[in-house]
């Protein structure tokens, strides 16, 4: 028989090999369990992620995730308009959790959901499909929200700017990372690089600022001494103009485009790098500038967005506009050991206040207030 007070979280959009809001879902829910009774409603790649073996869950189509492409995002949003008010009346549920901003629309289902960025409105592409479903499906998702839930107060900022939803209604609840693997290097690693470098993980988007990081690396007085290592999904539409940009620049065979790294190898990169630059031109959160302070690594990133929020004092903060404020950073990282030890410890202080169980804890607390 169906429980009484139930609460549906939303993992249509979690596969086996799990983007970044689906790394947030799988950690976030292993500390939601004092919300019983939940249910999980996802196909069996959740089987995939032990942090959600202990609950049970409602099994729906395995071709609404990411993995689909568009298809699968389409089918997920008719799914999630029609199927899922029937689940929800089905087992008397009180409140669907999302954790993407997706949920049924002019139906009985009370929703909360979490709002990740606004980066597509920000940085409108009127060839993407994300600037329709912004601009007209999550307004809508949000004015019936009972509650929305966001990663910064950047982003609860952008979500009553761009959507007019009360600051009222948002709670910010900042994000985390795996403090069981990023991890500074051990006193015994003996581990070195033939060339130093530094790093940046992410995709290569146009807002992640990558031609102006190619560039700032290329004015350095001694980038030749050093490499510039991107880590991250390559993208036909944008990687090739930045490995064209790097050899009108003379610095072709210091850029070095990693294809694939896969999760296990993060630490050692991070560790190993002379710092992380992140000069995004706009961040909901910022999770890789976290990975690199846990792991030791003195960062480099902007001064506008979450991402002063993320870093705090522990990083040196640049206009991400400015190309020779970015330059600047690097060569005085690259150059002055002393402060790179003091990035060092102000970045490990400050990555340790960030943890999944404290992010669970404020989620569990808004998510309870309306069961």
């Amino acid at each position: 028989m169906p429980q009484s007070n139930q609460l549906l979280i939303n993992l249509s959009f979690v596969f086996a090999q799990p983007t970044g809001i689906a790394t947030y879902a799988t950690n976030l829910i292993p500390h939601l369990n004092k919300l019983a009774p939940t249910l999980l409603i996802a196909d069996q790649a959740t089987s995939w992620f032990p942090q959600t073996a202990s609950y049970p869950r409602y099994p729906i189509p395995a071709n609404l995730s990411p993995a689909q492409g568009s298809k699968g995002h389409l089918r997920r949003l008719l799914w999630t308009q029609f199927p899922v008010p029937q689940i929800y009346q089905k087992l008397k549920a009180k409140l669907f959790f999302s954790p993407v901003p997706e949920a049924p629309l002019y139906s009985k289902c009370r929703s909360l959901v979490m709002v990740h960025d606004v980066i597509p409105l920000r940085f409108p592409n009127r060839f993407s499909p994300l600037t329709p479903y912004y601009r007209y499906y999550i307004p809508q998702v949000l004015a019936q929200a009972k509650h929305v839930i966001c990663n910064s107060h950047a982003t609860a900022k952008d979500i009553t700017q761009f959507f007019a939803i009360p600051a009222a209604k948002i709670t910010p609840i900042h994000l985390a990372y795996d403090s069981k693997h990023f991890q500074p290097p051990s006193p015994s690693s003996k581990d070195r690089v033939d060339t130093p470098y530094f790093i940046y993980i992410g995709r290569h988007d146009p807002h992640k600022n990558l031609q102006r990081l190619v560039s700032a690396f290329a004015k350095m007085p001694n980038c030749r001494d050093y490499e510039l290592w991107l880590a991250g999904a390559t993208d036909s539409r944008y990687t090739p103009q930045l490995q064209q940009q790097a050899a009108d620049l003379g610095i072709a065979e210091q850029l070095k485009i990693l294809e694939y790294v896969s999760y296990a190898q993060l630490p050692q990169l991070l560790q190993q790098a002379t710092a992380m630059v992140f000069p995004s031109l706009w961040e909901g959160f910022g999770i890789p500038i976290l990975e690199a302070m846990a792991c030791g690594t003195p960062v480099i990133t902007s001064n506008i967005s979450s991402l002063p929020e993320v870093a705090g004092d522990a990083a040196i903060l640049v206009n991400p506009y400015r190309v020779e404020e970015i330059t600047a950073a690097m060569h005085q990282v690259a150059s002055d050991s002393k402060m790179r030890s003091q990035l060092r410890e102000a970045g490990l202080k400050r990555a340790s206040e960030f943890s999944w169980l404290k992010t669970g804890q404020e989620t569990a607390d808004v998510l309870g207030f309306y069961l």
